[in-house]
Order: C-alpha cells, then structure tokens, then sequence
C-alpha cells in the first residue's frame, strides 16, 4: 500500500515536473511576438499532430489572404493544367518594370518560385483560368476555396482565405504525396520549398506578404525534416511597417531553436 501511494506520488510530481518545463517553453514563444510587440500566431506541429506548440490559438484558426504561399498549391494546379510544362519553361518578360529588379526578366518556376516573381504566376493564372481554380481549390480542400472576380489577383488581394492551422494540414499531404497530382510535380515542388540543407536538417518553406490590402499581413510557412522527425510550422503576423515583414522567418526560426528542432 505504501508502494503504491509513492508511486501515485511520484506520477504526480513527474507530471507537474513536465508540465513545467512546457509552460515556461511556452512562455519563451510567447516572447517572441511580446518583445517585437507583433501580432501574429505561430504553429509547429509533428508529422503524426502529438506533439504541437502554438502561440495564439484563436488567430491561428483565422484566416488570412495566402499571398504568395499560396505559389505553393499553385505551382502544383499550373503543371497539372499544363500551364506550363516544366520547371525549365520559360515564359518572356513584357520589358515593363514589374518594381523590383529581379522580376524584370524573362522567368521559369525555377527562378519565379524562389523569388516570389507575382507576373510569372499571374500569367499562369490566365493560363489555368478561374473554373478550374475552382475546382482544384475545391478537390484540395484548401482554405475558403474561393477565388472572386479577378484570377490573377485573388490570393492577393481577392476572396481566398486559408488559417494558419488550414496551412499545417496542407503541408502534411504535401510531405506524404497524398494530394490529386502526379508524384513527379509534387517531388518538383519539393525541391522548389528548400531553403536550407545542412547535415543536420533540411528546411522547405515559402514566405507571403499581403501588400496589396490596407491591414498587411505576412506569412512563413513549411516544414523541417531532421534525422528523428518531420516538423511543420505555420505563422502570420501583421505587417504594421515594412522591417516587420523580416520577422516572418526570425520569429519561426527562433521558434524551431527554442523547441529543439534545428
């Protein structure tokens, strides 16, 4: 009996132990947004969903306008429409200056992607062409599935809507290749997201910024691969001043640093 009432105890003392160290981890995430005074909301989740952290649970199942993370189901829709046949096609720059030096000339998914070149994908756009958006939007699941009037411009400034947690759930078909799209074109993508490739670790992501609406917003989401286990995040943020958008890949970062993640 004795034996007993110690390790009922012990059981006790353990789990208060644990649940410790997750609240003051919690509160180090927490610092994060505090100490830039951002607000935003973050979710890093592993592959099997039984661990997870998240900072601002209510913002985190709001939605938000994707912006250009939404580049990353749209790359998937425009091979699978032959909107383009490769990541080597190219398509020709109108000579028109697009704002920013690195868009003004000719591009393909390899180079566009990375940059986030927003006249590339919106020719793609035309390509596809606004019903079947919708019916990919649809077959995904992804966000609202909405689109709105103009096809070149609604993720980023139209109806489509997608939560932080609806991005999390995304990313993890895209990992296990359980989306409506030929395996090499996923595989494609795949490629296209690494952002960064050590020994240690492998990081696919992809940033977003609404720049096009009065209340900014921006957004980095993907997923780490380490040795043990896969790891996916999503954050927003609103953008109240241009240097705020730097802290869509510092907050995460830290965020992966202070979890023990990479």
């Amino acid at each position: 009996m004795v034996q007993v009432k110690f390790k009922i105890i012990f059981i006790l003392i353990s789990l208060f132990f644990v649940s410790g160290i997750t609240n003051a981890q919690d509160s180090l995430l927490t610092q994060l947004f505090t100490e830039r005074n951002i607000n935003g909301t973050i979710i890093i989740s592993s592959l099997d969903g039984k661990t997870e952290y998240t900072y601002n649970k209510v913002r985190a199942e709001k939605r938000f306008l994707p912006a250009s993370t939404f580049k990353i189901p749209n790359t998937l829709i425009a091979l699978n429409e032959k909107a383009v046949l490769n990541e080597k096609e190219i398509i020709k720059w109108d000579g028109k200056d697009k704002g920013w030096s690195a868009w003004n000339k000719d591009q393909s998914l390899e180079t566009a992607f990375p940059i986030s070149c927003v006249w590339f994908y919106q020719e793609l756009a035309k390509r596809v062409g606004n019903i079947k958006y919708i019916l990919h939007l649809n077959k995904l699941n992804y966000g609202n599935k909405k689109t709105g009037h103009d096809v070149t411009t609604f993720w980023l400034d139209g109806e489509l809507a997608i939560s932080a947690r609806e991005q999390i759930e995304f990313l993890k078909k895209l990992y296990k290749e359980d989306l409506p799209y030929k395996k090499n074109n996923i595989r494609l993508l795949k490629k296209l997201l690494i952002v960064e490739k050590n020994s240690r670790y492998i990081i696919r992501a992809k940033t977003g910024w609404a720049t096009r609406i009065k209340k900014q917003h921006g957004w980095y989401v993907g997923y780490v691969e380490t040795h043990q286990k896969i790891w996916f995040f999503a954050m927003n943020l609103d953008i109240c001043k241009k240097s705020d958008a730097a802290y869509r890949k510092e907050i995460t970062m830290e965020a992966l640093k202070i979890k023990g993640i990479i």
